[in-house]
């Protein structure tokens, strides 16, 4: 049996929630009627990406970005294209939308 994450209704387009997973925090990226989701964990120290709530995706919006560091990431694969952490990757975590909802796969 999957998990629900989230309404996908409930974030924008190209836009980031974080959400509790049954294992720590989740950052849930919206991409249209799908989505991609990565523990909320930065490779470089180890810390949450945002430093406030919900603020994780770049203003030209092409990036997921760690905020303690300016640490981007690719939204498509979680790959750090620039920053301390560069040439590392965000943590995945396998996600499908089914009937609205953002569940585990």
């Amino acid at each position: 049996m999957s998990t629900d994450l989230i309404a996908l209704k409930e974030i924008e387009d190209g836009e980031a929630k974080r959400v509790d997973g049954p294992t720590g925090e989740v950052v849930v990226v919206r991409q249209g009627d799908g989505a991609v989701a990565y523990i909320n964990v930065c490779p470089h120290l180890g810390t949450p990406l945002q430093m406030d709530d919900d603020e994780f995706v770049t203003d030209d919006g092409a990036h997921l970005a760690c905020m303690t560091h300016a640490a981007t990431f690719r939204i498509s694969d979680g790959f750090c294209t620039s920053g301390p952490c560069e040439g590392d990757t965000l943590e995945s975590v396998p996600v499908t939308v089914v009937d609205g909802m953002v569940k585990l796969a």
